[in-house]
């Protein structure tokens, strides 16, 4: 199930977050609620947010304020915030909006289908950047993984190599000592205890090559008697 966008909706008068919900329910995303900066500034520090709709003339803490908190902050300096006025004091009004760090700044009353076009366009892009976040992390723990068999392999094979080597130097010496018996030409007994013991050797040589990687399953070794 793909987890919804949330958009802050920040105005001091409930009938325009009555309208701007209105409008942007069509998203079918969550609509959060704030009536004033102090209380946006406080859903920030828990939520995450793919836009801020932010009115800018409230009592207090207004627009161009909140907006300077909300980009100073670093967890979410980088969310885009859409400007809301209801009146235009002229380009110097609008430049400092954009300057207190809004994408967009649209005064009222404005086209509810623009404004939904606008705020679905960064609701998107919220989407895209969460699930290229979610693939890296999941293409991290793949890395990680693959660098640990890569260990654990290399660790296998070093102690293959080990036991190897110490298996090749007790197979020798039993080599010795079945040759020195036969030379000896000592009891039938003594001869068949190393003819036993080189067979045991023999089998553990099996089943160790067999744990070498594509040599199959040590449990398909005979086992020596």
């Amino acid at each position: 199930m793909v987890q919804k966008a949330k958009i802050l909706l920040v105005d001091d008068r409930p009938e325009n977050l009555l309208a701007l919900e209105a409008i942007l329910s069509a998203l079918d995303q969550t609509l959060v609620r704030a009536s004033s900066g102090e209380e946006a500034l406080k859903a920030l520090l828990t939520d995450d947010f793919a836009v801020i709709l932010l009115d800018v003339q409230m009592p207090g803490m207004d627009g161009f304020e909140t907006a300077a908190h909300i980009k100073r902050r670093e967890r979410t300096r980088d969310i885009p915030i859409i400007f809301l006025t209801a009146i235009n004091h002229g380009p110097h009004h609008t430049f400092r909006g954009y300057a207190a760090g809004a994408v967009d700044y649209i005064s009222k009353p404005f086209d509810p289908w623009v404004l939904r076009a606008k705020v679905s366009v960064f609701v998107e892009l919220y989407m895209k950047n969460c699930q290229l976040r979610e693939q890296a992390s999941l293409l991290r723990l793949q890395l990680e993984g693959s660098e640990k068999d890569v260990g654990e392999a290399k660790e296998s094979a070093g102690l293959l190599a080990e036991l190897s080597a110490r298996l090749a130097a007790v197979e020798e010496q039993a080599e010795a000592l079945t040759k020195q018996l036969n030379d000896e030409s000592t009891d039938a007994a003594a001869v068949a205890t190393a003819a036993h013991l080189e067979r045991k050797l023999t089998g553990l040589r099996r089943a160790l090559d067999a744990l070498e990687p594509g040599t199959g399953s040590a449990s398909s070794v005979p086992s020596q008697n």
